[in-house]
């Protein structure tokens, strides 16, 4: 116990610990207080240092950190950081020697200095109770928006990886900031000190290549697949270099973090996409204050202005998403207008009710079935006109009427014939009658005064589901090359407003008249 007074000579005590398996060792060290106003007190004693200990102030204990091995009863670990009070008697200006007797023997092998700090009792126990509920506060708030952001996924119709990879993010940055102030909600032995530190390293990878993985989706960039694979190698390259070495190899994965997203940014700024700038303007502040800042502080904030910058980015796509929304509500008032036009145009009527005052001049009876046909007609048109989607069979006999309505107009024998039809299927309206409208139009009969018309379905190996429109007539000759008028424009409009781009149409004459084929992509 000698070796805990303030006056022992230790000027020959080696500066090196050593492995000194579960073997009791003594550490001391020598501390210069000023004089202290009354208003200041107490005193305490911060120690940072793994092991067990006992701690002595001038010879005297005033406290321990766990429990050494004693009576052949195992080492207690104790915690990395403690806190002691100083009694006011001990407090004097001068020299004074803080001793700690202790025991290392679930971690001997590592050798980590022992650090001091001597301030206010009151403070040493308040300010981290401080920075944590700041901490928490920023925690909870990024919780509360991954929550969010994963719903909105969940709940989206177009599953947009952004959101989710947003999502992530701030689940990953909550759980980076719990974790690293964990210590002062948990009691965490010294021998499970390098496992938080562990799970810190792998948030912090893994936010390393989220966040630029979250800009390149933003800002289009092209070469997004081999940047990405550049900064997992780098990453790690930078885990298994520099191992065991955690504050800096955290640094590191944010210094190769900032280096990926500085690239897609800048490329976003050079195609001009929007947010750019002040993307760029967020990683700067990033890169000054992670330079500036301590690690603990630094870290942090810095992430938190590139999460923020990734929310601005992320609502510039909103209120484009809100704006392609509102078009595409204007596309389909404007669909719904142009379909009812197509059968209540001027010439179309003329003729039709020119037809079909012949027809009951000549025979009441088969006028009679005209008419009932055109009124079918238009009694589909008006029930599909505001839908965006209808069933097949709806759609087919749209397609059956509209032929016993012209097959009576031009007198022609127009056979139609339907393979493979998926009754459970949905459509947009009338895209197959406007194939049937255009065969009409563009096509001469064959001999014996007949146009064939077939519509073939099926699902390809890959899933899609297909639809094949065959015109088995003589084309009319045409004097330009025709690339589709006001039809194929309706069906194309129509495809999109109900499959985004998870589609496929063509058409083209063939030599035994002209085939359409619509493919609906699985999505």
């Amino acid at each position: 116990m000698a070796w805990a007074s303030k006056d022992y000579n230790d000027r020959n005590w080696s500066l090196e610990r050593g492995n000194t398996s579960d073997k009791i060792f003594w550490s001391r060290t020598h501390l210069d207080l000023r004089q202290v106003e009354n208003e200041v007190l107490p005193l305490g004693l911060q120690i940072e240092s793994f092991g067990a200990f006992e701690v002595y102030w001038d010879g005297v204990l005033i406290g321990n950190n766990g429990q050494i091995p004693k009576n052949g009863k195992p080492e207690i670990p104790g915690t990395e950081s403690s806190y002691y009070r100083i009694p006011d008697h001990l407090i004097s200006p001068g020299l004074h020697t803080v001793a700690l007797r202790s025991s290392q023997s679930l971690l001997p092998h590592v050798q980590r200095s022992i650090g001091y700090k001597v301030d206010p009792y009151n403070s040493l126990l308040t300010e981290p109770l401080v920075t944590m509920s700041y901490m928490n506060l920023m925690a909870g708030a990024f919780l509360i928006a991954a929550v969010y952001y994963f719903f909105l996924y969940v709940n989206s119709k177009r599953k947009q990886w952004d959101i989710l990879i947003f999502g992530i993010i701030c689940f990953l940055f909550f759980s980076l900031l719990i974790m690293e102030y964990l210590k002062f909600h948990v009691v965490i032995p010294y021998s499970q000190f390098f496992v938080r530190l562990e799970i810190i390293g792998w948030l912090t990878f893994a936010n390393a290549l989220l966040v630029p993985l979250y800009f390149i989706i933003q800002f289009n960039f092209k070469k997004g697949i081999w940047l990405m694979a550049a900064l997992l190698i780098a990453l790690v390259f930078l885990y298994w270099s520099n191992y065991g070495h955690y504050d800096l190899t955290a640094r590191l994965y944010s210094l190769a973090m900032l280096v990926a997203s500085f690239i897609v940014v800048l490329n976003g700024i050079i195609q001009k996409e929007k947010g750019g700038f002040i993307a760029m303007i967020a990683l700067l502040m990033s890169a000054m204050v992670n330079r500036l800042l301590v690690y603990d502080f630094g870290l942090f904030i810095s992430f938190t202005i590139i999460v923020l910058s990734m929310l601005y980015l992320h609502s510039i796509r909103t209120s484009v998403m809100e704006a392609e929304h509102q078009n595409a509500i204007l596309l389909s008032s404007r669909l719904q207008l142009e379909l009812l036009k197509k059968n209540i145009q001027p010439h179309f009527l003329r003729n039709t009710l020119t037809s079909m005052m012949d027809w009951v001049e000549e025979s009441p009876k088969e006028g009679a079935r005209f008419i009932q046909a055109l009124a079918a007609e238009f009694d589909i048109m008006n029930e599909i006109s505001e839908q965006t989607l209808i069933p097949i069979t709806t759609e087919l006999e749209l397609c059956r009427q509209h032929l016993s309505v012209m097959g009576f107009r031009k007198e022609i024998n127009y056979i139609w014939e339907q393979n493979g039809i998926d009754e459970t299927q949905l459509v947009p309206p009338a895209i197959i009658h406007t194939l049937l409208e255009n065969g009409i139009t563009h096509s001469e009969p064959l001999p014996g005064n007949t146009i064939k018309f077939i519509l073939r379905y099926f699902v390809t190996k890959e899933g899609h589901h297909q639809y094949v429109f065959e015109t088995i007539a003589k084309n009319r000759n045409i004097l330009t090359e025709r690339t589709g008028g006001n039809g194929l424009k309706y069906i194309r409009a129509r495809l999109t407003e109900s499959y985004e781009q998870n589609w496929r149409f063509d058409s083209h004459a063939t030599e035994n008249g002209w085939v359409s084929v619509i493919q609906i992509l699985k999505s």
